[in-house]
Parts: structure tokens; sequence; C-alpha cells
């Protein structure tokens, strides 16, 4: 049930390993003058930075803890607003509730994606930042939500924890609010098993955000710093074999999403003649990740009958990625006096109860893409899997 990175781990991902535990050196910090130091992390952090057009580049233990840090490295203090959609994982709320943040949940538009208008709508004087989520590695409409954060002056913090790779009109996502973060967990688009990314060109959020992941240090510190710790921090560091995985995976990202965007090219070819559905609002459909093809049926119940038949689920039974099924966070919704449960957004939970999720790279039933094909597919295995879709539209 992983990602597509996954089924490409190979040879790179030995290597660069290999390196590592051959040099014995595993700690992520280390002298320039000793050869056995590989600054595989740093590395990483340099050439991912590069990549996504900004200045910085922290790799971290968790998409979660990255967007929990980013929060707090954006000052966000106990009461502030957040803005975020209904639809997303659970760790975009827990990240924001762990802040001191309140979550306000927002609909979704036909792009599974948080609706720039309904994000207006829920705007008071408490908001203090804006959360869009790269849902199923589709981009937000990110035009109109920085046009939102000039005019209400807020901030934007990119939940790209299932986009690795997508893109928006040119710019990386997670690039284009004030900090993003990014997730390298097995299901997401390159992987290290667990892991995370926090990226942005704001140099003073980016030392807050060191310092946090590392008791305080300043970047790239050198020995113990004494003396020179400017906040307090935890521990959120990752290892050079982390590190080392992560560089082998994300030197193929751009050919893994090339790939995905051909496999899904040809699947949607192959199911173009079946009927009672649309494919959903794609934002940038050069951008996106093509890691899953969703379609939205015409009625609950036609998308509920395809669903079983191939089974599957519709995407609002996928568990933690719908507000209505995180009973803990609900809990904490019904506490602080925010609308929770089914019915509260009721678009969102309309919408959701017709898509489906077919996997053309992430193969992950909790997010309802238990049905469909992988990065490995071929032809033969695309058309038959293609042809079981059709068969169950028809009915």
């Amino acid at each position: 049930m992983p990602g597509p990175g996954f089924y490409w781990i190979g040879e790179e991902e030995k290597r660069e390993v290999l390196e590592v535990i051959e040099s014995g050196h595993l700690f992520r910090y280390g002298s320039a003058d000793n050869p056995k130091f590989l600054h595989k992390t740093h590395t990483f952090e340099r050439e991912f930075a590069e990549y996504c057009g900004v200045k910085h580049a922290l790799l971290i233990n968790s998409g979660t803890s990255a967007l929990w840090i980013s929060l707090l490295a954006m000052g966000l203090i106990s009461g502030d607003e957040v803005i975020v959609p209904a639809y997303t994982f659970v760790a975009s709320y827990a990240a924001i509730i762990f802040a001191g943040g309140v979550p306000v949940l927002t609909e979704i538009d036909d792009s599974l994606t948080i609706d720039p208008e309904d994000i207006e709508r829920r705007i008071t004087p408490k908001t203090r930042a804006i959360m869009p989520v790269h849902m199923l590695g589709n981009p937000c409409d990110m035009d109109a939500i920085m046009s939102l954060a000039r005019k209400h002056e807020l901030l934007v913090l990119e939940d790209a924890c299932q986009a690795a790779g997508g893109s928006y009109h040119g710019r990386k996502l997670g690039s284009i609010g004030r900090a993003g973060a990014l997730s390298l967990n097995v299901f997401k688009t390159i992987t290290t098993g667990d892991g995370g990314i926090l990226i942005t060109g704001d140099e003073d959020l980016y030392e807050r955000a060191f310092a946090l992941h590392d008791q305080g240090h300043a970047p790239l510190r050198r020995g113990m710093e004494v003396g020179h710790r400017t906040i307090l921090g935890m521990n959120f560091r990752v290892n050079e074999l982390l590190a080392a995985v992560a560089l082998a995976q994300f030197r193929k990202l751009d050919a893994l999403v090339a790939t995905m965007h051909a496999k899904k090219r040809r699947f949607k070819e192959l199911i173009a003649d079946a009927k009672g559905f649309t494919f959903r609002t794609l934002n940038d459909p050069e951008g996106e990740c093509a890691t899953l093809c969703t379609v939205i049926f015409d009625d609950a119940e036609n998308a509920a009958r395809v669903s079983r038949a191939l089974n599957s689920k519709t995407v609002d039974q996928s568990g933690w990625h719908v507000y209505a099924n995180i009973e803990h966070v609900n809990r904490h919704l019904e506490a602080i006096g925010r609308p929770y449960g089914k019915g509260a957004y009721p678009r969102s939970d309309d919408l959701l109860s017709r898509a489906m999720t077919i996997s053309i790279g992430v193969v992950d039933p909790g997010l309802g893409a238990g049905f469909g094909v992988s990065i490995l597919s071929t032809e033969e295995e695309m058309r038959h899997t293609a042809e079981q879709f059709c068969r169950a539209c028809a009915g």
C-alpha cells in the first residue's frame, strides 16, 4: 500500500545508505574537515531548496512536525484562528491545535481542495493564517488564496504533504506561501518510510524553525554552541541514513511525476467512454502530481455502488482524511464551540460521498485508493483495470 517512490527503491538508495554506514558517521552534524562526514542531510536540504526555488529547506522527522514547527515559527499564538479545509489528513488539524491555534474548517470545491470563496466567509479578527492543503497531489487555487491573504494580511502555510514534485503555474508546491510542509511518509510521492521537509524563503522563519527542531540551536551548528541558543526547542532532527534515502528518492522525483502523468493520461483515455461521472477539477493540470485519478459521480448511490463493485470505497469513507470521521478532532471542536461532525460542512459531505479515487501512483486504501494501478503497471494491467471500472459503471 505504498506511494510511487517506494516502488522505485533500488540500487541508488542502497548505494547512498551504504556510503553512510561505511563512513561510520550517522549524525546529521560533523566537521567539514572530517572525510568520514558525508553531510547527506545538508546536501539534500540544499538541493531540495534549489529545486523548489526557495532559500531554505529543513529535513525533519515528519510532515506533521514540519506543519507544527512552521506554525510556531510563524509566530502563531494561543487563540489564533487558522483556516483549513474539511478534507485533509488529521495532521493538519493536530498541528494547529498543538500550536495553540483554533482550526476553522472550510468547505472544499470540486477540485477536492479548499474553496477560496468559503475562506473569505470565515475570516474573523482572530484569523491569523490560511492552510491550503494540496490534497491528493492536486494544487489548490493559489492565485485566489494568495490574493485573499494579501487583502486580509494573513499568513499562508501550504500543506503540500501529499504533493512533493507538484507545481502551480510554474512554482513548486510549498514555495508559494510563507512556508510549506511536505511528507516523506511511505504513502507519499517519494519516501524515506517516514520524514518531512519544511521549505521557506523567509530567513527569520527558517532560523526559528531550525531552532525549534534542534534544541534551540542556530542553523548548521558546529559543536554545542553554548550561550548562543535563541529560543527553546525540541529534537525533531533526522540522521544521515534517512537523508541518504531522501537524496536518492529526490533525484528520481521528476521522473516519477512524469511517469505518473503518462499513466494517468492513458488510464483516462481507457475509461473515457464510461458514464455517470466527471473528473475532478484540476487547478493546474500540468502541475498536479498525477498520483491519483479522482472521479465524481452524479449521485452518492451510484458512487457507492461502483466502489463496492470494485472492492473500494467512496472518499467520504476514507478514515482520518475526512473531518467527520476524525473522532478526537471532533471532540476538540465540540469542546471549543466549533461546528463538528457530519453535516457541519454539507458541500464537502456531498462531494466526498460522490467521489472515488483510483490509484495511479499512490496505492492507499486509507485514501480510498485501494483500486487502480501502480507506477509499475503494464499496459495490459491498465487495460484490465480500466475494463473493470467501466463494467462497474455500466452496472
